[in-house]
C-alpha cells in the first residue's frame, strides 16, 4: 500500500514538473502581438536643394575722365552702377546631380553672348564610382584663375588674361581621380567658346590635370584646342602658405586658328595677406602681350579674342591694389589700378590724346548668400 502511494506521488510530481516547464517554454497565447525585431536603419535622406548666389554694385572713376582700361565689366565711368544678380541651384540624389545658374544685369549681359537666356551654368553630373564622374551641359570654363561671379574673385576688376580667354564651354567631360592628390579631366566641347550650342560642329578638345603636391597647394594644367577658336594652354595655381598669406598664379598662351593669326600670352601673380579677421590686402601684378596678328572672332559667335584691348603687338603691365573688408556675407572692395604699355596707342588721357598709361579707382560691394 505504501509502495502504491509512493508511486502515485512520484507520478503526480513528474506530471506537475512537466506542466511547469511547458508553461515556461511555450507560453499561452494572450492575444497580443509579439515584439517585432529591430527595424533596419532608414535610408539616408537625399541632400536638400542648395540655393546660393550674389549681388554686386560698384562706383568706378577713371582718372582720364572716360572709360579707358579695356578689360571685362565695371566699365561705367563716374557712376554708381550695378553688376548683376547671380542665382544658383544645386541638387544631388544618389549619384546624380545638377547645377543651374542664372544671372541678370550688365555684368551678366557682357559675359553671355546669348544674353537673353541669362544662363551661366546648366549641366548634369553622374558619379559612376567614387573616383569617376561624367558631366554634360553648359559649364563655366575650366581655364583661368578668375571667374565671372564677383563673389568668387578677390579683385573686382578683371585681368587681361580673363577677358581674352573663354568664359564658358559647352560639352561632355569625364573626370577620374587617381588619388586625393591627382585627377584628370578630358572632354569634347562645342566648336566656339561661350555659346550653349555649336555651329554644327563638336570639334574642341579640353583637358585639365589637377595636382595637389602638398596640403593647401593645388595646381591646374589646362588645355583647350580646336580649329574654330584656337589653342590655349593655361596654368592656374594657388597656395595657402600660412593662415594669413596666400599666393596665386595664372599663366597662359593662346594661338588663334580659323584663318586668324596671332594670339596672346601673359602671366598674373596674386599675393594676398590677411591683416585681421575682417581685412585682407591683395595685389594683382599682370603682364600681358598681344602677339602680332589679327585674331578673335566676334563675341556674338562665341569666339575668342578681345572685346576691347591692346592693339596687335602691344604689351601691358597692370598693377592692381585691392582690399577685401568683410562684414558677414557682405564684402566691401576698394581698389586702385594702374596699367602701363610700352607703346602709346592703347590708352588716352583726359584730352583724348594717346598715352602709355591709365589708372582707375573702384569701390564695390558684393553680397554673397
Amino acid at each position: 500500500m505504501k509502495k502504491g502511494l509512493l508511486l502515485l506521488s512520484l507520478s503526480a510530481a513528474t506530471f506537475l514538473t512537466y506542466k511547469a516547464q511547458a508553461a515556461v517554454i511555450m507560453p499561452a497565447d494572450t492575444g497580443k502581438t509579439a515584439a517585432a525585431a529591430p527595424a533596419a536603419p532608414a535610408p539616408a535622406p537625399d541632400a536638400p536643394l542648395v540655393f546660393s548666389g550674389s549681388v554686386d554694385t560698384y562706383y568706378k572713376y577713371d582718372f582720364s575722365g572716360h572709360p579707358n582700361i579695356p578689360t571685362s565689366f565695371a566699365s561705367d565711368q563716374n557712376s554708381i552702377s550695378i553688376g548683376m544678380i547671380d542665382l544658383g541651384l544645386k541638387k544631388t540624389v544618389g549619384n546624380a546631380s545638377f547645377v543651374g545658374e542664372l544671372s541678370f544685369g550688365p555684368r551678366s549681359d557682357q559675359s553671355i553672348p546669348n544674353a537673353g537666356y541669362h544662363i551661366q551654368n546648366l549641366y548634369v553630373n553622374y558619379n559612376v564610382t567614387s573616383k569617376f564622374s561624367l558631366t554634360m551641359g553648359y559649364m563655366s570654363t575650366f581655364v583661368g584663375y578668375e571667374v565671372i561671379s564677383p563673389a568668387a574673385n578677390f579683385n573686382y576688376s578683371t585681368s587681361y588674361l580673363f577677358t581674352n580667354g573663354p568664359f564658358q564651354n559647352a560639352g561632355f567631360k569625364a573626370t577620374y581621380a587617381f588619388s586625393d592628390k591627382v585627377s584628370l579631366m578630358a572632354g569634347v566641347f562645342n566648336d566656339y567658346w561661350n555659346t550653349y550650342k555649336s555651329a554644327d560642329r563638336v570639334n574642341t578638345f579640353g583637358a585639365q590635370l589637377t595636382v595637389t603636391p602638398v596640403k593647401n597647394w593645388t595646381a591646374y594644367i589646362n588645355l583647350v584646342t580646336g580649329p574654330s577658336n584656337g589653342t590655349e594652354v593655361d596654368l592656374t595655381t594657388s597656395y595657402q602658405i600660412t593662415d594669413a598669406f596666400k599666393l596665386g598664379l595664372n599663366a597662359a598662351d593662346f594661338s588663334a586658328s580659323n584663318g586668324f593669326t596671332g594670339g596672346f600670352a601673359g602671366v598674373a601673380l596674386y599675393p594676398q595677406l590677411a591683416v585681421s579677421k575682417v581685412v585682407t590686402l591683395g595685389l594683382r601684378g599682370e603682364y600681358f602681350k598681344d602677339k602680332t596678328g589679327t585674331y578673335g572672332a566676334p563675341v556674338s559667335t562665341g569666339g575668342a579674342g578681345l572685346v576691347a584691348g591692346p592693339l596687335p603687338g602691344d604689351d601691358v603691365t597692370g598693377i592692381t591694389f585691392t582690399a577685401n573688408i568683410k562684414a558677414g556675407p557682405l564684402t566691401i572692395i576698394p581698389e586702385f589700378r594702374f596699367d602701363n604699355t610700352s607703346k602709346s596707342d592703347v590708352f588716352t588721357n583726359s584730352s583724348n590724346v594717346a598715352t602709355s598709361s591709365a589708372s582707375q579707382f573702384v569701390l564695390a560691394a558684393v553680397y554673397a548668400f
